[in-house]
Formats: C-alpha cells, sequence, structure tokens
C-alpha cells in the first residue's frame, strides 16, 4: 500500500461523508518510480495509473434514501470516487504529495460515463484512473471502478490543476 487512509486525508481535501477513498495501492508511471524524484514536465504524467481502494459500508448514511430496502451506491458518488482516485496522478510530479501545498484541483468534466452493474453494500472496489491528456493546466483520465474482476463503472473525466 503507498498511501493508508491517514496519508489520503493528509493528500485530499475530502472528509467523511463525502472521503471514498480508503487506500491507494500503487502509483505506476513510466519512467518514474517513488522515492526517485519527480518527472518535471506533468505531461510526462501521461499513461500513469493510480489504483485505489474503497470499500461499500453497509451504513453509509446515503443508502436510507438511495433507496430504502434496495440500497444502490449512487453513480453520482462513484464519479466522484474516480475523481477522488485521479487526484493521486500529480503526485509523479509534486515534490512533497504530503506535505503542505497549495495544490487545487478542479472537476472540470465528465464524458462516456457508462454504469454496467449496479454497486452494492459490502462491496471492496478497485478503481483505476489512467493519465491520458496533461495540456496546461488540464489534466484527463480514463477511469474504472472493478468489484473482484468485474467492470462495475467507468468515465473519462477532466479536472483543472494548479500548483
Amino acid at each position: 500500500m503507498l498511501f493508508n487512509k491517514t496519508q489520503v486525508m493528509a493528500f485530499l481535501p475530502h472528509r467523511d461523508p463525502f472521503l471514498f477513498i480508503d487506500s491507494v495501492e500503487s502509483v505506476e508511471s513510466p519512467g518514474w518510480q517513488w522515492g526517485q524524484g519527480i518527472l518535471k514536465d506533468p505531461k510526462d504524467s501521461i499513461g500513469t495509473v493510480v489504483t485505489a481502494k474503497y470499500f461499500i459500508r453497509p451504513d453509509l448514511e446515503i443508502f436510507k434514501g438511495h433507496f430504502p430496502g434496495r440500497p444502490i451506491f449512487p453513480g453520482v458518488i462513484q464519479v466522484e470516487m474516480m475523481a477522488q482516485a485521479s487526484s493521486f496522478i500529480i503526485v509523479v510530479s509534486h515534490p512533497d504529495p504530503l506535505g503542505p501545498s497549495q495544490r487545487e484541483l478542479a472537476f472540470a468534466s465528465i464524458s462516456n460515463a457508462k454504469f454496467r452493474k449496479p454497486v452494492l453494500p459490502g462491496m471492496d472496489l478497485t478503481i483505476k484512473a489512467t493519465c491520458t491528456r496533461y495540456r496546461g493546466p488540464i489534466m484527463g483520465c480514463d477511469c474504472q471502478i472493478f468489484h473482484k474482476s468485474e467492470l462495475m463503472s467507468e468515465a473519462s473525466l477532466m479536472a483543472s490543476v494548479k500548483y
């Protein structure tokens, strides 16, 4: 594991009930290794893959209304989960990802969202985010959510990044 829950909270500004990453298992990038410096040009982040985890706790407050008696984890929250995971792509170009920072990531767009299977309470999810574009302050990612090896949902996201 690369980031445990405490480290995830040091990196992301989100908190319960709106934190949807329990851990980051890996950040893999062509030509980069953890602890070996940073990529100088953010566009060298293209190809970086973040793998994160989240357990869908049956006691989540959202299940009281979505839907009573038949709880389903909302698609819009799955997209947020993908966005939170994709934020970790910037660790390859940030000198101190857990230290104090002026970094800001703002969700800019979503496209090609597909919700293939319902995400239910008790599922262990794996979130994968792959950087596909990094031009100026705009980063693009293709993201997928899996339960075991089954694709549950996917989307392409764009975010504005400021350091």
